[in-house]
């Protein structure tokens, strides 16, 4: 989708412009691709769906190829499971001299029986297609290297991790944001006394909002809180249950703000950040809410737990355990000091090991290698 370039490599196709390379997006249509288009970057639309469809993915694929014979890239690298299997196999039967991929998450964890073992296959023989992987965390590699069975040569981290890095200088608290931040409270008529939890991401059930719902709702009962949930619903792909859903819309103290272009204020709005995902790879709003010094709680998976170092910069729980989310959630709502605590050195080891100029120019380093041992 165009949204993925837009967000989840912000800045990175213009910073390799900047860097002598031509650069050529691709994506599905969308709003999104004029403002590609106005930051100087060529696009082309190839529409591309996130379910398993052969017919149209098969018209994707022959586009695709028609469009590398075209434009003759030396390097391809593709991100997202559908774009990554489409991507890949048009670049091996082009013969493209680098393929490269990028793992941000695994499909197939969270399925089961035949749909499980069909994306796996799909998932292996996306990497086969391709040149070398790149797990966007030392986990999900080492998760790769034993559930696939797979060589940790044709595997890469860049980095320390993750696929893009986080802007510091964007994600840091300024008097216009926390403007911004008062508005909202004062919006929805949040006394500032009352502790208010934030979440960023799709309002889907693979996000954890089932137990994060549920674990508000028993946290609410001995004391004043407030939940916001910025993120759009998919209930064609993953659909949250229908009590769920009757407790979002029925609940006066849950906020669906929806989807937010700039999630910064929102979560400058609450005192803790909670990300109870069920899989990811490597996830940037948890960097953001770290930047902006907020104090976390995260499932203790792949990704977040290379981000978020447990009672030092966050708290991490078992995830799909609402028990211990909900334990965590009450521990820091009645505890400011703790929260402060441990929200004191988040930003600084972002800002060490994971800006986006540092990931840049890993990435940048690792492209020039290839492209030195490419054969002539």
């Amino acid at each position: 989708m165009p949204i993925s370039l837009v967000t989840l490599l912000k800045g990175q196709l213009n910073f390799f412009q900047e860097n002598n390379f031509d650069v050529l997006a691709v994506s599905a249509d969308g709003a999104e691709v004029q403002q590609l288009k106005s930051l100087g970057i060529e696009h082309v639309a190839i529409n591309m769906t996130r379910k398993i469809t052969p017919v149209r993915d098969a018209i994707a694929l022959i586009r695709l190829i028609f469009l590398i014979l075209k434009f003759k890239p030396d390097i391809i690298h593709t991100h997202t499971p559908k774009a990554g299997l489409l991507g890949m196999f048009a670049a091996w039967f082009c013969r493209v001299p680098i393929r490269m991929h990028t793992i941000a998450g695994l499909p197939w964890i969270n399925s089961k029986g035949a749909m499980r073992i069909l994306l796996k296959i799909i998932e292996r023989f996306t990497y086969w297609c391709s040149h070398k992987v790149y797990p966007n965390s030392i986990n999900l590699k080492q998760f790769l290297k034993k559930e696939m069975q797979f060589s940790e040569l044709k595997m890469k981290v860049i980095g320390f991790g993750s696929t893009n890095g986080i802007d510091p200088e964007h994600y840091k608290v300024d008097p216009e944001l926390l403007t911004q931040a008062i508005a909202i409270k004062k919006k929805y008529s949040i006394p500032d006394d009352e502790i208010v939890f934030s979440f960023v991401g799709r309002v889907v059930k693979d996000k954890g909002i089932v137990e994060l719902v549920e674990a508000f709702v028993e946290l609410n009962k001995n004391q004043s809180a407030w939940l916001i949930l910025v993120g759009n619903f998919e209930p064609e792909l993953d659909p949250i249950p229908h009590s769920t859903m009757n407790t979002l819309q029925s609940n006066k103290r849950i906020i669906l703000a929806d989807y937010q272009a700039d999630v910064r204020p929102w979560i400058i709005a609450s005192d803790i950040f909670v990300f109870p995902s069920y899989r990811e790879g490597f996830p940037n709003v948890v960097m953001q809410a770290a930047c902006l010094r907020k104090t976390i709680i995260a499932s203790d998976i792949n990704g977040c737990n290379e981000i978020i170092n447990h009672q030092k910069t966050g708290l991490l729980v078992p995830a799909k355990s609402k028990e211990e989310l909900q334990k965590a959630m009450i521990f820091l709502a009645s505890d400011k000091q703790a929260r402060a605590a441990l929200s004191e050195d988040a930003r600084a080891y972002m800002v060490k090991n994971f800006s986006n100029q540092f990931v840049w120019t890993e990435l940048l380093r690792e492209y020039n290698d290839r492209l030195e041992a490419m054969p002539l």
